[in-house]
C-alpha cells in the first residue's frame, strides 16, 4: 500500500470519531469531511461543491446513479470497473457481486427478490493489484498497435502475430469451423484441469476460429502453454493479457488481417467489442466477432440491478459497428434473456443461428438441470451464449454445444442449505459452467 493511501486510512480513523454538524460529505465518496477542509476531499481529494447562496461547504448528493460498491475499509464508493479500491487498495468483497453460486436456495429468501433474479451472471474480479484497462487494438502499417484509452498513447504490439493460413495458400476450405466459449474464470475450482479439458476439445473439433469469453491472465498463460496454441494467431498480447481482471479473446487459424476492439461507452464493467477479419483460403473474407455484454448483477437491497437496458444498448451498437461486412459471425456471452430484454436487436440479413437450425430447441448454455457441476446452485436454465451471423458468401451448415461431458475422476464439494440444514454434496466437474457452441458453415 503506498504512503498515500495509508496515510488516507489513518485519517479517516482519526476523523471518524471526531465529526461534527460542522463537517461537510463529499459528493464523490461521501467521506465526512470537518469544517477547516475547505477546499478539497481529505479521502477522494474531489473539489468541493459550493452553492451559490452559501460561502461555506454544505452537504451535497451524487446524482450520479452508476452503480458502486462500497470500500469497507474506507467507505469510498468505486464504481464495478474497479475491482481495487481507488483509495485504500482493498479488494473488492465477493458480497458485492452476486453470482450463481450465491444464488441458492437459502440465499433468495428475501420477499424483494425480484422474479428475474438468478437469470445472470456478474463473474467476480480476480485477486489483483492491477487495474483493468480499456485497450483499442489496431492495424497501422500492417502491424498491430494497441490502443489504451486510459492512458491516450499507442504502443506496438509485438506480440501479435498472424500464424494462420494466407488466403491464396493451399486447397479452398470446405467448411469453416467457429467455436464461441465463456470458460469461466473460476480459478479455485480444478482450472488446470479444466482449461486442459477445454484444450482437448480444440483438439477434437480443430476449430478454425475461436471466441473466448472470461479470460484471466492464468486462463492465458494455461493456453499459451499449449500444444494447441502454436496453430493460433491472439488477439490479445502477452503484455496485455497480464494488464488485465478477465477479457475476451481471438484465435484464429486462418490468416489475420486485423484485429481491433472497441469499448462500450455505457459499460461500468469495462466491456468491449473484439472483431477480427481473416481470410479464407479460396473463399471471401471473414470477420468474425466477440463480446462479454454486460452482466446482470442483483443484489441487495433491491435486488433489480439487472443492467438490462445497457446490454441492449450494447447489443445494438455491436451490430451497428459489424453490419457493413459482407460476412461476419459474432459469436460470445451475451447474457441474453429474452424475458428480461426482449428480442436480440438484429438488423436486416441477420440470424440467430440456433433459432434457424435448432428450431423447437431452447438451448440453454448455462443450465443447472443438464450441467451436474451447477446442480447444488439455484434452478436456472438460460439461453445466454448465442452466435449471430450475416452471410452472403457463407450458408449456415450446423451448430452444437460442446463441454457437456464431466471430467473424468474429478469431483468437487459444495454447501447447500437444504430445510436450514446445511448439506455437503459432492459434485463432478466440467469444463466450464456455461455449454460451448460450435458452428461449422459451408461456401455457397
Amino acid at each position: 500500500m503506498s504512503t498515500i493511501r495509508f496515510l488516507r486510512i489513518l485519517t479517516i480513523r482519526a476523523m471518524s470519531s471526531s465529526s461534527s454538524s460542522s463537517s461537510w460529505s463529499c459528493n464523490k465518496c461521501t467521506f465526512l469531511n470537518s469544517a477547516s477542509q475547505k477546499l478539497n476531499c481529505m479521502i477522494c481529494l474531489a473539489p468541493v461543491s459550493l452553492p451559490s447562496s452559501s460561502p461555506s461547504p454544505s452537504l451535497s448528493i451524487s446524482t450520479n446513479d452508476e452503480a458502486k460498491w462500497a470500500c469497507k475499509a474506507c467507505t469510498f464508493l468505486n464504481t464495478y470497473k474497479n475491482s481495487i479500491c481507488d483509495v485504500c487498495g482493498t479488494r473488492l468483497p465477493t458480497s458485492c457481486l452476486l453470482g450463481f453460486d450465491d444464488l441458492t436456495d437459502s440465499g433468495l429468501e428475501s420477499n424483494n427478490a425480484d422474479s428475474s433474479v438468478g437469470s445472470v451472471f456478474f463473474p467476480l474480479r480476480r485477486c489483483s493489484k492491477r487495474k483493468a484497462m480499456d485497450h483499442d487494438v489496431v492495424e497501422v502499417d500492417g502491424a498491430s498497435v494497441v490502443c489504451s484509452e486510459s492512458q491516450g498513447v499507442m504502443k506496438k504490439n509485438k506480440e501479435i502475430e498472424t500464424k494462420g493460413v494466407a488466403s491464396d495458400s493451399g486447397t479452398p476450405l470446405t467448411c469453416l469451423k467457429i467455436l464461441s466459449y465463456n470458460v469461466w474464470f473460476r480459478e479455485d475450482l480444478e482450472l488446470n484441469l479444466r482449461m486442459r479439458a477445454i484444450g482437448h476439445l480444440i483438439q477434437l473439433h480443430s476449430p478454425h476460429l475461436i471466441c473466448f469469453q472470461e479470460v484471466t491472465p492464468e486462463i492465458y498463460d494455461i493456453f499459451r502453454k499449449s500444444n494447441w496454441w502454436k496453430a493460433y494467431s491472439c488477439s490479445v498480447s502477452v503484455d496485455v493479457a497480464v494488464s488485465r481482471g478477465y477479457y475476451c479473446m481471438l484465435l484464429s487459424k486462418l490468416g489475420v488481417k486485423s484485429f481491433s476492439s472497441k469499448s462500450f461507452g455505457n459499460s461500468i464493467m469495462g466491456r468491449e467489442l473484439s472483431i477480427a477479419e481473416v481470410e479464407v483460403p479460396g473463399r471471401k473474407p471473414l470477420v468474425f466477432a466477440t463480446s462479454h455484454l454486460e452482466s446482470p448483477c442483483p443484489g441487495p437491497p433491491k435486488w433489480d440491478q439487472m443492467f438490462s437496458r445497457e446490454r441492449v444498448e450494447q447489443a445494438k451498437e455491436a451490430i451497428e459497428i459489424l453490419r457493413p461486412n459482407t460476412n461476419v459471425i459474432f459469436g460470445g456471452d451475451m447474457n441474453w434473456d429474452d424475458k428480461l430484454d426482449g428480442k436480440f436487436p438484429l438488423a436486416d440479413k441477420w440470424v440467430d443461428v440456433w433459432e434457424v437450425l435448432k428450431p423447437g430447441d431452447l438451448g440453454f448454455t448455462y443450465d443447472t438441470k443438464a450441467n451436474p457441476m451447477l446442480s447444488g446452485n439455484r434452478a436456472l436454465q438460460k439461453r445466454l451464449d448465442r452466435i449471430l451471423c450475416r452471410l452472403d458468401d457463407y450458408k449456415l451448415g450446423g451448430i452444437e454445444m460442446v463441454g457437456k461431458e464431466a471430467i473424468p475422476g474429478l469431483s468437487y464439494e459444495k454447501e447447500k442449505k437444504v430445510r436450514g440444514e446445511i448439506k455437503k454434496l459432492e459434485l463432478p466437474v466440467l469444463p466450464s459452467d456455461h455449454f460451448g457452441l460450435l458452428l461449422t458453415l459451408l461456401p455457397k
